[in-house]
């Protein structure tokens, strides 16, 4: 006797995509705003908490009748079934479900996406300036606010900087922890190949998304360096490219561009090696994340084996964040300045492994936390480090600046910091 899977009715078992929320407060009353990271949709969705509740329940499990069920049980009150088939739909309408109709509209994302010669500018004129002769103000602006970086004082002048992480936070708060990081490449000895390293805040089913799109700026089209991604493209296939439409609305790599072209000189000639990654550091103890842990292992062995086939010397930038703290994270109530504080004494600590360039001992260091804080970059750290650390080549790590950004009414919070590496 054969047993068939029966493929569940998406409408009547509804699966909720990996979507961001956020708590928003008007008045007295307390709602959840929902939007989708990959930027497939543009919608925003507005909440009572309530409704949100059942979102746990929108699991492709659950039928709409068992989550009906959980909201008597939460609530004491009947919700009318048409009720509950409206929110679906809604959902499903503005893509926040998976199924059918998400489906047909990734695959034309997808082939959109792939007949561009580059990838287009997602934030210019939102995060940062559009114009040139404006963006090349707002970043001086940057290097020249009291909290950027004093003129002609890099800490590592005139040495060959190997790495560099900045943040990906909103440029208007954290754009002088940019600059901090960009100045050691403004005054050292940079290479013309930059490596760049990216947290794909929309989740990646494979850990590994590599693009072979030319990058536009406000500053010219930042090409792609065709040698490595090509060497890399020939071990592997397509293994590393099937998600690179990641790309296309993440901010991790746009932002870190234009301070980039302004560090090294808009006319010099660069190209880059544009990776978006996205693993915990759970990944490295194997167990569940076994599969994860050899796709990872292989995307760091075949792109060093590239990067040296290829001849060039490289510069790895990493753009990340530190740790997410508050009820938008996850926590049951807001930071307060003693949890802050503890929070970044405990960064510093956790990043004392990344100075002494030990990706192992900064892995360990979180998971013996149990990532208690959300270190969301660890990814794009623990790879920028395992790249760094090729045959008969020595390298430290220098924490330069330290600080954090609020995202939500109720304190929740970024941190972030900006380290080279030499």
């Amino acid at each position: 006797m054969s047993t068939e899977t029966v493929e569940k009715d998406s409408k009547n078992y509804p699966l909720l995509r990996n979507l961001q929320y956020s708590p928003l407060k008007q008045g007295e009353e307390q709602y959840i705003v929902l939007w989708d990271p990959s930027g497939l949709s543009s919608e925003k969705l507005v909440l009572p908490l309530n409704f949100f509740y059942l979102f746990q329940f929108f699991d492709g499990e659950h039928s709409l009748e068992q989550v009906g069920a959980e909201y008597l049980k939460k609530y004491g009150e009947f919700m009318m079934p048409d009720r509950l088939t409206k929110l679906v739909s809604d959902l499903d309408e503005k893509l926040f479900l998976e199924g059918d109709r998400l489906k047909q509209v990734q695959a034309q994302a997808f082939e959109a996406y792939r007949k561009l010669d580059s990838r287009p500018m997602a934030f210019a004129g939102q995060q940062y300036e559009s114009d040139p002769a404006k963006l090349r103000v707002q970043i001086d602006g940057f290097y020249s606010s009291k909290e950027g970086p004093e003129k002609g004082k890099a800490e590592c002048a005139g040495q060959t900087i190997k790495g560099l992480v900045a943040p990906n936070f909103e440029l208007k708060d954290a754009g002088p922890i940019y600059a901090w990081g960009y100045q050691e490449l403004r005054e050292g000895q940079v290479p013309d190949v930059l490596v760049l390293i990216g947290t794909c805040h929309a989740g990646l089913e494979g850990g590994i998304a590599f693009t072979d799109k030319d990058f536009d700026t406000p500053f010219g089209t930042v090409p792609v360096n065709r040698a490595i991604i090509d060497l890399i493209r020939k071990e592997t296939g397509e293994t590393f490219f099937v998600e690179d439409i990641a790309h296309l609305r993440e901010h991790s790599l746009e932002l870190q561009l234009p301070f980039l072209k302004h560090a090294l000189g808009e006319g010099r000639e660069i190209s880059i090696v544009p990776i978006l990654v996205d693993f915990p550091p759970e990944t490295l103890t194997g167990g569940e994340y076994q599969q994860l842990f050899h796709r990872i292992d292989q995307f760091l062995t075949i792109t060093k084996r590239a990067i040296q086939a290829s001849g060039q010397q490289v510069c790895v930038i990493g753009s990340a964040n530190l740790a997410h703290i508050g009820i938008r994270y996850g926590d049951k109530t807001p930071p307060t300045d003693f949890s802050f504080h503890r929070c970044m004494q405990i960064d510093l600590e956790m990043l004392k492994k990344v100075e002494e360039a030990d990706p192992e001992g900064f892995a360990e260091f979180i998971l013996k936390e149990g990532n208690q804080r959300r270190i969301l970059g660890f990814g794009v750290i623990f790879s920028l480090m395992k790249l760094l650390k090729r045959d008969g080549e020595d390298f430290k790590g220098q924490v330069l600046r330290y600080d954090r950004g609020i995202t939500d009414q109720f304190n929740s919070t970024v941190t972030y910091a900006s380290i080279v590496f030499v």
